[in-house]
């Protein structure tokens, strides 16, 4: 009889049952086909399936390649006996298992009474991933070790995953990802092994990885950390964003269906002067004058901004990039009608020919970033 311990249940349990994923004996092999007598064939390449939970989140899910394929609410193992965390594989698969107590010797076939409900799959030593007989308990902190799961959850996880699946099982206690309408959402949890302390700065570089931190506030961030009921907050959709095919450091936020941009990195990317006016909230290039809004120290206009101070028009394009390229008018002014050296004087013809005096780059006026520098350095508006 195969035997296991799982370290997940209430003492110490050993499982026998069915192994699954053995490879069966094979008959005689036929007679080998040669390159002419076997038909051509296109293998199609399909994504590695990867488990990774999430012991903070109580929550396990299937990924295929990079997409989140299921998400399943898990019971992990309690603050006094943890779940280890790290990198695994599925070592073996079960079917039907018998729970047997070593100390007494007592044993409980498969079925309703089965603390490991009908599926086992090891993943380390005494631990594994396995049904339930107490479906309440799924969700909150409460094995030895093991993987809890509701019974027809573990019987679908079972069928997708094979023998050498790997396995990732972290404590992340801050969740940021996006929506599939291209939102970033973040989730705090509780902290229930005692292993994660979070601060304000730790949610901020969070966000900021994902473009949104100038998005949210110090406050806003406190309240969710005090909060930590794992409740999605929607903050805004990023893209990347272009300028005449360059790709700029900061990208394009759309929040609450306004699209924002970096202004300075606008006018870096179109070489004008750009000044603040923090009294009025109002952003002055050399080509014209808009409002501008400060998103922590960091200063943003509106799309429909962009023509008055940059002389440029955008738009998402297919691929989810935000590109912008310059105004009609501006293309149009680029454009300068031939001089006649026949009836214009030298004077006319010394000015077309000489280059023209180039406006000084806002990199030199704002090199930093941010409101205390454009402040310091650029022009202000009047």
């Amino acid at each position: 009889m195969l035997k296991k311990v799982c370290a997940g249940m209430l003492g110490a349990m050993m499982i026998s049952g069915t192994m699954v994923g053995m490879m069966p004996l094979q008959a005689s092999a036929a007679p080998a086909q040669t390159s002419a007598d076997r038909p051509a064939q296109t293998q199609k390449t399909e994504e590695p399936v990867k488990i990774s939970i999430n012991l903070a989140a109580r929550s396990l899910a299937v990924l295929k390649g990079t997409e989140k394929i299921r998400l399943y609410p898990i019971g992990p193992g309690k603050a006094s006996t943890p779940t280890p965390t790290g990198y695994y594989k599925v070592l073996s698969k079960d079917v039907n298992p018998t729970w047997t107590d070593p100390g007494t010797g007592y044993s409980i076939p498969s079925g309703e009474s089965n603390p490991l409900g009908y599926r086992w799959m090891q993943f380390q030593g005494n631990y594994g991933i396995h049904g339930t007989n107490r479906p309440d308990s799924v969700g909150h902190y409460v094995s030895n070790g093991c993987i809890r799961m509701h019974e027809e959850d573990v019987e679908a996880l079972f069928d997708l995953v094979e023998v050498g699946t790997p396995i990732e099982i972290t404590y992340n206690r801050v969740v940021v990802e996006k929506a599939p309408d291209d939102t970033v959402v973040y989730y705090i949890y509780p902290d229930g092994y005692g292993w994660q302390n979070l601060s304000v700065a730790d949610v901020s570089k969070w966000l900021t990885g994902y473009g949104v931190g100038n998005f949210v506030s110090e406050a806003d961030i406190e309240a969710k950390i005090a909060a930590s009921d794992g409740n999605p907050t929607y903050i805004a959709k990023v893209y990347p964003l272009y300028v005449n095919g360059m790709k700029l450091k900061n990208k394009a936020v759309i929040q609450n269906g306004v699209t924002y941009l970096p202004a300075i990195d606008l006018a870096d990317a179109v070489k004008v002067n750009l000044g603040w006016d923090e009294k009025s909230s109002t952003l002055t290039s050399t080509l014209g004058k808009a409002a501008g809004f400060n998103k922590n120290d960091v200063l943003y206009c509106k799309a429909d901004a962009a023509a008055a101070l940059f002389h440029l028009t955008g738009m998402l394009d297919t691929n989810k990039n935000y590109t912008m390229l310059p105004t009609q008018s501006e293309t149009a002014a680029n454009v300068q009608a031939p001089v006649s050296t026949e009836t214009a004087g030298p004077e006319a013809v010394k000015a077309v020919s000489e280059p023209q005096q180039q406006v000084k780059p806002a990199a030199e006026t704002a090199s930093a970033k941010t409101v205390k520098n454009i402040n310091k350095k650029a022009t202000k508006a009047n």
